[in-house]
């Protein structure tokens, strides 16, 4: 007989299973040994929800003030190009791949301080060329920016 799922209330975005907030329903196994201990996740008693209703109410404002702030973020972000030099060999294969830490530091250089989790790739970057990456600065704001993969410089590390 398998295991009922439970409800928990999310403390965390967590990609593939929701958003800050969100009351899920996942197995007990992946609730106890992982979501409730890394303190990802609560369980969804009814004093819980109670609790969340209440707390979100409150929250509404600035949860629309921090979109806001992130939709001005991805405004200024929008004319910005990234250009990335990499190691790579004659066919244009690059030595290893494109990382989410290497787009963090590009766009820390431009003055952007994001957090490596933000940076998502639609395809996995393995070689020279352009590419577009996605960042998501909130669940409701993402931009796409233009990513350019040159090879590095000799002697350049």
């Amino acid at each position: 007989m398998a295991a009922r799922n439970i409800e928990v209330i999310l403390r965390a975005d967590i990609e593939g299973l929701g958003q800050k907030y969100d009351i899920v329903r996942v197995r007990p196994g992946y609730a106890w040994n992982y979501l409730l201990p890394q303190g990802l996740a609560e369980l969804a008693t009814d004093g819980a929800k109670r609790h969340l209703a209440a707390h979100l109410r409150q929250i509404a404002n600035k949860l629309a003030q921090e979109k806001a702030a992130a939709e001005q973020l991805a405004a200024s972000m929008s004319s910005l190009r990234l250009q990335l030099p990499m190691l790579a060999g004659k066919e244009g294969r690059l030595f290893g791949a494109v990382t989410p830490q290497h787009i963090v530091n590009a766009l820390s250089e431009h003055g952007y301080t994001i957090e490596r989790r933000q940076v998502h790739f639609p395809v996995p970057i393995r070689a020279l060329g352009d590419y577009i990456v996605q960042i998501r600065l909130h669940r409701e704001v993402i931009v796409n920016v233009p990513l350019e993969v040159v090879p590095a410089e000799k002697g350049a590390s």
